[in-house]
C-alpha cells in the first residue's frame, strides 16, 4: 500500500516570525496516530528552511523546497542549487509546479534536469504537471500531462519521486476538479508510468492539488489513484493544514 503524503506549498508568503510561529502550531498539532501511515510535509520559502530544520527535526514533519535550479553551481546569481536545499535536511523538492512554468519560463527540459538533481542529492522531486482550462477545453489535457510527466521521468525511473496533479485552473481559483476528472487524470498518469516500468507505476505517490481545503480532503484521498494532496493556500492556517491531514487519515 502507497503511503499518503499531504504536502503544504506555503509559495511566496510570510515573515520569519509568522513561520516560526506556522512551524510550531503544526509541530504541536501533529497527532501521533499518523505516524507510520501518513507523511506530513511542509514547503516554505527557501530562506526559511533553516527554520524548518530547526523547529521541525524532532518531529515527524518533513521539509522541501519549492524550486531549486536546474544546475548545480556556476555564474547564476539569485539562484538555489538541489544540494544547498540537502544541506538543510529537507526531504522533498517540488519542481515544475505551474507558476514556475506559467511565470518564470521552465521548460519540460528544464524539469526534468531539476528532477534530476533532485534526485543525485538524496532529495525526493516532487514533480507538478497540468493542464490549463484551455488545453482542456480542446481535449488536449492527456497530450500535455503525458508530455509532462513522462519527459520528467525519463532520467529517473527507479529513484524515488512524486507526481502532482494540478489542474492549472484550479490552483488558487477555489474552484477544484471533480472527483471523477481526478481520478481519471491520476489513473491515466499511473498508466503512462506503466509504459516505462509497471512496478514503479504501482508504488509511486500520486497527488491532487488544486483548491485542496479540509472540506474536500476526504473524498480526494478516498480515490483509488490518490495519495494525498498538494495543498496551497489552505497550508497557511496550520489548523486548516492539520485537518486536511486529518481528513486524509481518516479516510484511509
Amino acid at each position: 500500500m502507497r503511503q499518503p503524503l499531504i504536502a503544504g506549498n506555503w509559495k511566496l508568503h510570510g515573515g520569519r516570525e509568522q513561520v516560526r510561529k506556522r512551524l510550531q502550531a503544526l509541530k504541536s498539532g501533529y497527532l501521533p496516530e499518523w505516524g507510520g501511515t501518513i507523511s506530513v510535509l511542509v514547503c516554505p520559502p527557501s530562506i526559511y528552511l533553516p527554520d524548518a530544520q530547526s523547529i521541525l527535526a524532532d518531529s515527524a514533519i518533513q521539509w522541501g523546497s519549492q524550486s531549486h535550479a536546474s544546475y548545480e553551481q556556476g555564474a547564476y546569481t539569485g539562484e538555489l542549487a538541489a544540494s544547498m536545499v540537502a544541506d538543510f535536511g529537507a526531504s522533498y523538492a517540488l519542481v515544475g509546479h505551474s507558476e514556475r512554468r506559467q511565470l518564470f519560463g521552465v521548460s519540460n527540459d528544464m524539469v526534468a534536469a531539476k528532477a534530476r538533481l533532485a534526485v543525485d542529492q538524496g532529495l525526493t522531486p516532487i514533480i507538478c504537471v497540468g493542464e490549463t482550462l484551455a488545453e482542456r477545453e480542446k481535449g488536449h489535457a492527456e497530450e500535455v500531462i503525458a508530455q509532462q510527466v513522462m519527459r520528467a521521468v525519463k532520467g529517473i525511473i527507479g529513484s524515488p519521486f512524486v507526481i502532482a496533479y494540478e489542474p492549472v485552473w484550479a490552483i488558487g481559483t477555489g474552484k477544484a476538479a471533480g472527483l471523477e476528472d481526478i481520478q481519471a487524470m491520476l489513473h491515466f498518469i499511473r498508466n503512462k508510468l506503466s509504459e516505462e516500468d509497471a512496478a514503479v507505476a504501482l508504488k509511486t505517490q500520486l497527488l491532487y492539488g488544486g483548491s485542496v481545503t479540509p472540506d474536500n480532503a476526504a473524498g480526494l484521498c478516498a480515490l483509488p489513484d490518490v495519495d494525498g494532496a498538494l495543498v496551497g493556500g489552505a497550508s497557511l492556517k496550520a489548523d486548516q493544514f492539520l485537518e486536511i491531514v486529518n481528513q486524509c487519515f481518516k479516510s484511509l
